[in-house]
């Protein structure tokens, strides 16, 4: 009796613990940013660089990416967070290899000596066609408002197979985009 006690407690009290008080309940996942589940497979389409020639349509494959979405023209708050993702996937280490970064922009073309200096390895796409920029933004959440949906200033994780998986609003420390990045790298075999 003592024995099957021993064995039946606690794993009554874990039962109770998980189904019973809600409250206590550990978080559900341990990620920093917002989840997008299912991942949404993203477009292939030929998009405008804006450093010259178009984009293959699979240009969201192969790597992981870090995507930011940016209005208008790139202001001073859209280069900063540029820099910022470009020393982030630096931060990676012998890692950064197998994260791209990708800029899809609206409005006019960012400096394309400014791309081409400090940016090298950067797409930089144009979404200033309407029927590419509403191909492109309907798999993302909130992609039924285009124009909100760029405004926003988030940044997204695209897996190498070109499914969109994770969003970040435009305040998430680097940090927390950097965690998430290197644990899906860890346990990813592709990419």
């Amino acid at each position: 009796m003592f024995l099957a006690a021993l064995f039946f407690v606690p794993l009554g009290l874990s039962f109770l613990w998980y189904y019973g008080l809600t409250e206590l309940r550990p978080d559900s996942g341990v990620q920093r940013g917002e989840l997008i589940h299912p991942a949404r497979p993203l477009p292939q389409l030929n998009l405008p660089l804006a450093t010259g020639g178009e984009t293959a349509g699979a240009f969201l494959e192969r790597t992981w990416t870090l995507l930011y979405l940016a209005p208008g023209p790139c202001d001073e708050a859209c280069r900063a967070r540029i820099t910022e993702l470009r020393q982030l996937r630096l931060a990676l280490g012998r890692e950064s290899s197998r994260v791209t970064g990708v800029l899809l922009y609206t409005g006019p073309t960012p400096d394309r000596h400014w791309l081409e200096t400090e940016h090298t390895g950067l797409i930089a796409a144009s979404l200033n066609e309407d029927d590419a920029r509403a191909r492109m933004l309907a798999p993302f959440p909130g992609g039924e408002n285009p124009t909100a949906l760029m405004a926003a200033g988030r940044v997204y994780i695209v897996d190498p197979n070109g499914n969109l998986m994770m969003a970040y609003a435009a305040g998430t420390p680097l940090k927390d985009i950097h965690e998430d990045l290197k644990r899906l790298m860890r346990l990813s075999r592709i990419g």
